[in-house]
């Protein structure tokens, strides 16, 4: 009974961050703020990003975190999985690689604001339609790779398996609401790519690549 009631704890905490993850992404917030402080919305992804890592570290401090093993796995296999994992992170670098990191961060975009070019109509952010490397076989690589590097553990206690499932949650629902964002920056161009390319899983690797744009849109 304690268990179930850890792991319902668990996931709620979690349900916590991904919520308020989520809605202080949506425009609708971000229009609301744009209202209220014009194009000092320019900190806000800074302020976003730092705040979403606090809450995301209480959650996870404060989580409970039962000693009960899902599984250890044994010589060879915690080597095969560790190896799985690595590559993993590998992917999940390739894929990161394509996106502007100070852009993601907030930093280019107070760099826009003291140099006077911010143009507030971007919100918090220039948003990117990225179409090349992994993005080719995937609209959301980074969630793939991440998922992956997640799930790929020699050892699995109850604490995150519920931590795996959750973030995997909030990695697939996360992605169409980031998606509806970018439909309604990129239209028609985008909605042709959503057909074509599958959203998390790159199944198509082998039967189809993307190749309707060749470079990034912004």
């Amino acid at each position: 009974m304690n268990l179930i009631l850890d792991g319902i704890v668990i996931a709620g905490l979690f349900a916590i961050f991904g919520i308020s993850h989520s809605v202080l992404a949506s425009n609708k917030v971000k229009r609301w703020i744009l209202q209220k402080y014009g194009n000092k919305i320019a900190f806000y992804r800074l302020f976003y990003n730092l705040f979403s890592t606090i809450i995301f570290l209480a959650v996870y401090y404060f989580s409970p975190k039962p000693d009960v093993y899902i599984y250890d796995l044994d010589y060879p296999y915690d080597i095969i999985i560790l190896i799985l994992q690595i590559l993993s992170l590998a992917g999940f670098l390739w894929a990161v690689s394509f996106v502007d990191a100070k852009e993601f961060l907030g930093i280019t975009q107070i760099k826009r604001y003291f140099n006077g070019t911010y143009n507030p109509g971007e919100l918090d952010e220039r948003l990117t339609f990225i179409v090349r490397g992994p993005f080719h076989y995937s609209r959301h690589p980074i969630y793939f790779f991440s998922i992956l590097f997640l799930g790929l553990r020699p050892q699995m206690d109850f604490f995150y398996l519920i931590f795996f499932l959750a973030m995997t949650a909030y990695f697939v629902i996360g992605s169409k609401f980031e998606e509806k964002k970018l439909i309604e920056r990129f239209g028609v161009r985008y909605i042709d790519y959503k057909k074509n390319v599958p959203a998390i899983v790159p199944y198509k690797i082998f039967t189809q690549k993307y190749t309707g744009e060749k470079n990034e849109i912004t």
